[in-house]
């Protein structure tokens, strides 16, 4: 078993930045691909960025050279960093490991327009 802890969503103005951090405790030593998905209201969750345990990011369309993935392996976390934020990026922020289907509970992100 794994667990899974985001910290970092809050309000921002559109234009501002944060940082997500996702902490993995547990059977730590399986995770591979390390990622972020997001749930905006009456939506469907969708990727938004992972990153392999060599150091490979992948994003999605809408928030790549805004958005930065990053890990430290020996501490098993994941950080996901915001910058230039817009309101449509207004969701609940889930982290997520592969192998296995295990998530974090999300954390909140809100920007204002």
């Amino acid at each position: 078993q794994v667990q899974l802890v985001e910290s970092g969503g809050g309000l921002v103005q559109a234009g501002g930045s944060l940082r997500l951090s996702c902490a993995a405790s547990g059977s730590t030593f399986s995770i591979n691909v390390m990622g972020w998905y997001r749930q905006a209201p009456g939506k469907q969750r969708e990727w938004v960025a992972t990153i392999t345990s060599g150091g490979s990011p992948s994003y999605t369309d809408s928030v790549k050279g805004r958005f930065t993935i990053s890990r430290d392996n020996a501490e098993n976390t994941v950080w996901l960093q915001m910058n230039s934020l817009k309101p449509e990026d207004t969701a609940v922020y889930y982290c997520t490991i592969s192998p296995g289907d295990y998530w974090g509970r999300g954390t909140q992100v809100t920007v204002s327009s």
